[in-house]
């Protein structure tokens, strides 16, 4: 019998095809290494609408697997009304998104909405990197960051 989750957790980026896919499978790895994935909900999603439906960019795909991460599975989709009230905590990757998450944030939002790298003691207020229109070399760093963030976290 599994238990229900006492929190729910949702990575916010723009398009949910680089940076919070990266961040949603690399925060349950860490929970299922912990054993205790059963007890925090991970989900992921954008800001924007372009993306929905596909799986995470193949360059994330790539840095996720060379962390021994998969995420090839996930599905992106938009940020939706419901999850202000089903999400606890919503981590998001960049000050734009804290902005436009914030700002679509109805009155009943229950959820705590936070930059994902205020985790990171020293870090706070600091943006995940974003690798999209880079080099595939930012995708390590965004990997990097993201493992660190989400480390944090999980300590948190």
């Amino acid at each position: 019998m599994t238990s229900k989750p006492t929190l729910n957790i949702c990575f916010v980026c723009l398009g949910n095809i680089c940076r919070s896919p990266t961040a949603h499978g690399v925060f349950e790895q860490l929970l299922s290494d912990e054993g205790v994935q059963d007890l925090i909900s991970v989900d992921s999603c954008g800001t924007g609408d372009w993306h929905i439906g596909h799986a995470p960019d193949p360059r994330a795909v790539a840095a996720a697997r060379k962390g021994g991460v998969a995420i090839e599975t996930q599905q992106a989709r938009q940020l939706r009304r419901a999850d202000f009230t089903a999400q606890d905590l919503i981590c998001v990757m960049d000050r734009q998104n804290l902005t436009d998450v914030r700002n679509a944030a109805p009155p009943s939002t229950s959820a705590e909405i936070r930059l994902f790298r205020d985790f990171v003691p020293g870090n706070e207020g600091a943006e995940l990197a974003d690798p999209y229109f880079g080099a595939d070399d930012g995708f390590a760093l965004t990997w990097s960051q993201a493992l660190e963030a989400a480390e944090a976290l999980a300590d948190w």
